[in-house]
């Protein structure tokens, strides 16, 4: 066996030989000699393991396929398009909002050309990258002025830093969040340089904490609104209207940090009302920061909006520059805003909204239509059934709320294991597809499933490929 295996090593042809293979040699022109000669070595190692293991040589033409199929998997990208059929509409894992094609033309555009990012065309001066989102934010919000960075976290961040450095920041207990990626709100506050001034207890705070904690050392209130969990029962909170007229007396700034946000009323899609950002500026909030790759739909970004002389002093600070987003995120926000202007065609032109007023009917019709194709696909070993289920908003928005909706229930023969097989099966298909599994079945929840026809092609790729 060591005879048989030394000869075959012997045998394995040198890296330029490989090289010098037609098909190798074709690479050559579409990946660069450097890349081609990296998945050469690469793949004669793998070979050299295989012979000392007792594995059989490989001829010409194996070798040639080997680095070819290298090549391919490295060129690809790890950032896979996939099929979310997990139920959760703003997944942060899968990348939250789909945007509107409108604003995948509008970032491709300014991918492709030169833009006006900070060039004022009408007297040929620099100009102010904000000013291309400004005014329609301030049209949607009914704010004096606004401005933007890269997300929402970001702009708690420069707002605590700008108002309230070396500064007490006062907030109620039970607004103290964390939301995923570990971000707490008491760590950011400290990051930016606040003070952190608890006030109240977890579930009930009154007016009078808020009035007895205010000093000369204090540099604004915070108000944090909870879309990611819900305290019940025994409560109490002072609403922002309070709030804001408590800030007043004390001449200090009411920020509301909305989180997620919405710039339309959820409840005419037959969801559970969420504040508007119209709504916390009308009730006196100073400043508003929000989300804008949440529940407004857009690319991953943070809105600040509110009083003009502190967003001017926003954007004086140092800060700022780092926390700014690109040509790409500004061209997607301001395409994506412009669809607001229209109401009455919203839901039908931005997917995050279209996806949460879905009729659990119509895709329930989508069910039984994909049904056949998938057991087609998937064999005789997984039942394939109809089932209803309930989606979820995500993201932090609106977390007890989940939408009546159905999908396919896959549920395969041999239990956990054959389970844990059929889903990694379908993560490997050419399009990923990610179910979520409840009950000893794989779910797919149908509710964010556009491209019917893709699908269908897709999943047909299972035939061909693993078997549970």
């Amino acid at each position: 066996m060591a005879d048989a295996a030394l000869s075959s090593l012997r045998k394995l042809p040198s890296v330029d030989q490989v090289l010098r293979y037609p098909a190798v040699e074709t690479a050559i022109g579409h990946h660069g000699r450097a890349e081609t000669t990296l998945a050469v070595r690469e793949t004669l190692a793998s070979l050299r393991d295989a012979l000392r293991a007792g594995g059989d040589a490989a001829d010409e033409s194996t070798i040639a396929a080997s680095v070819l199929s290298l090549l391919e998997a490295r060129r690809g990208s790890s950032l896979k398009s996939l099929f979310n059929l997990t139920g959760t509409v703003l997944h942060t894992n899968l990348g939250r909002a789909i945007l509107a094609e409108e604003a995948v033309e509008a970032a491709v555009a300014a991918m492709r050309n030169a833009v006006s990012l900070e060039f004022d065309l009408d007297d040929g001066r620099r100009g102010e990258r904000d000013d291309h989102v400004r005014a329609l934010v301030c049209e949607s919000t009914g704010a004096e002025d606004a401005t933007i960075v890269n997300n929402n976290a970001a702009a708690v961040l420069l707002v605590l830093n700008t108002l309230s450095q070396d500064k007490d920041a006062i907030v109620s207990r039970g607004e103290l969040i964390e939301i995923g990626g570990a971000f707490r709100m008491p760590e950011i506050m400290a990051r930016a340089g606040a003070r952190l001034v608890e006030v109240g207890t977890t579930n009930r705070t009154h007016a009078k904490d808020y009035r007895a904690a205010f000093s000369a050392q204090t540099g604004l209130v915070l108000k944090v609104h909870t879309s990611n969990y819900r305290i019940e029962g025994f409560t109490a909170e002072v609403d922002a209207p309070e709030l804001a007229r408590i800030a007043r007396e004390h001449g200090v700034p009411l920020v509301n940090d909305l989180g997620s946000g919405t710039l339309v009323d959820l409840s005419c899609y037959g969801l559970s009302k969420e504040p508007t950002v119209r709504e916390a500026v009308e009730e006196g909030a100073d400043l508003v920061t929000f989300s804008g790759d949440k529940l407004l739909g857009g690319p991953q970004a943070g809105f600040i909006v509110g009083r003009k002389d502190l967003i001017a002093a926003i954007n004086r600070n140092p800060m700022k520059r780092a926390l700014r987003v690109d040509k790409i995120r500004l061209a997607a926000c301001e395409a994506t805003l412009k669809l607001y202007r229209d109401p009455d065609r919203l839901a039908a032109r931005l997917p995050t909204l279209r996806f949460l007023a879905r009729p659990a009917e119509d895709i329930a019709r989508q069910a039984e239509r994909l049904a056949p194709a998938i057991t087609g696909a998937l064999g005789k070993g997984v039942s394939v059934e109809v089932t209803s289920c309930r989606s979820q908003i995500g993201s932090g928005a609106l977390p007890l709320e989940t939408i009546p909706s159905a999908g396919l229930s896959l549920t395969p023969e041999g239990g956990g294991k054959a389970l844990e097989l059929l889903s990694a099966a379908l993560r490997a298909l050419p399009r990923p597809v990610i179910g979520h599994v409840t009950g000893g079945a794989l779910v797919l929840d149908l509710r964010c499933l556009a491209d019917e026809e893709g699908f269908v092609e897709n999943i047909a790729a299972f035939q061909h490929g693993r078997s549970v």
